[in-house]
């Protein structure tokens, strides 16, 4: 008798992948982040490329970059999995991470917007994408004293996922999973005056359709209906990589918008904008975003 997969999954699978999971965040514990991040590179680099995912992220880099060559999409999806691997092994070390130190591996740009919404006695949104190390921005927060409730998509895994947890103990503020349950505690966040992190790149299947590389993609319209909602700012964050295991966290001005009155319109124009602007980020450095998401419905 064939046992359930969810029930493989349960007693060898989870249990063996979180094994090597427990192993790898060890080893990489012990090395210091600039050799850990290396490492972590280095390895997924070597890997990344083999597996058959890539071939989605070879798809969708072809068609948000047509112009490129061949060999030109290949070292993208190389870096990509650099990026990854580096993201990766840096997770121990995030409480290790000052991003306002003098002359630290973090350089801040308008930190005074974080402060902004700390201090105005309102909710707001923080909105980023997984570019560079992502955690870096919610890490600035939490540092500047604003601590940040993050929506996230849970492991499958149990255990890997409490290593994930382990790893951002740095980051105050609740971690809130995607679905139903989990924009339910939104919007209680919200009413109790707190501040909420939303990665903004990802698919979500019955959002509404916004351009983004040229294409409509299915974009979650929850973060433009919370801001409208409760009439607070959203403010976008943005992490890059620099060479020498640096990071630049630029945090721009709360986005510009004045609704209409037709509230189906406003939600649309505003993930427009949000769309905008996370292409632009993209287009800058694309071997640091996570090109894996099956963003585009083609």
């Amino acid at each position: 008798m064939n046992r359930p997969p969810n029930v493989l999954n349960r007693l060898l699978f989870h249990p063996l992948q979180a094994v090597a999971a427990f192993v790898l965040y060890s080893v990489f514990r012990l090395l210091p982040l600039a050799a850990a991040s290396t490492v972590g590179g280095a390895v997924c680099r070597w890997i990344g490329p083999r597996l058959r995912i890539s071939q989605r992220a070879v798809g969708n880099l072809s068609r948000a970059f047509p112009e490129k060559t061949t060999a030109e999409i290949d070292a993208l999806l190389v870096g990509m999995w650099d990026n990854l691997g580096r993201t990766a092994a840096e997770y121990p070390h995030l409480s290790d991470i000052d991003v306002y130190a003098p002359n630290g591996r973090v350089e801040v740009i308008g930190a005074e917007y974080v402060d902004l919404l700390r201090d105005d006695g309102k909710p707001g949104i923080f909105i980023s994408a997984h570019l560079g190390n992502w955690e870096i921005g919610s890490l600035g927060a939490t540092q500047r004293g604003l601590p940040v409730d993050r929506v996230y998509r849970q492991a499958n895994n149990p255990w890997v996922e409490r290593l994930f947890r382990r790893g951002r103990r740095a980051i105050k503020g609740a971690l809130i999973p995607k679905g139903s349950q989990g924009a339910r505690e939104l919007l209680r966040s919200l009413k109790n005056g707190n501040h909420i992190g939303m990665m903004a790149d990802q698919k979500m299947n019955d959002g509404i359709a916004v351009p983004f590389f040229g294409r409509d993609a299915m974009t979650a319209p929850a973060m433009a209906q919370m801001a409208l909602r409760f009439d607070c700012p959203i403010v976008a964050a943005r992490v890059e990589r620099l060479p020498g295991v640096r990071f630049r966290l630029t945090i721009l001005p709360p986005l510009a918008f004045t609704p209409s009155g037709d509230h189906h319109a406003d939600i649309a124009a505003m993930m427009l904008l949000v769309n905008k602007q996370l292409e632009s980020w993209i287009r800058d450095t694309p071997e640091q975003w996570l090109w894996l998401h099956n963003r585009w419905p083609d």
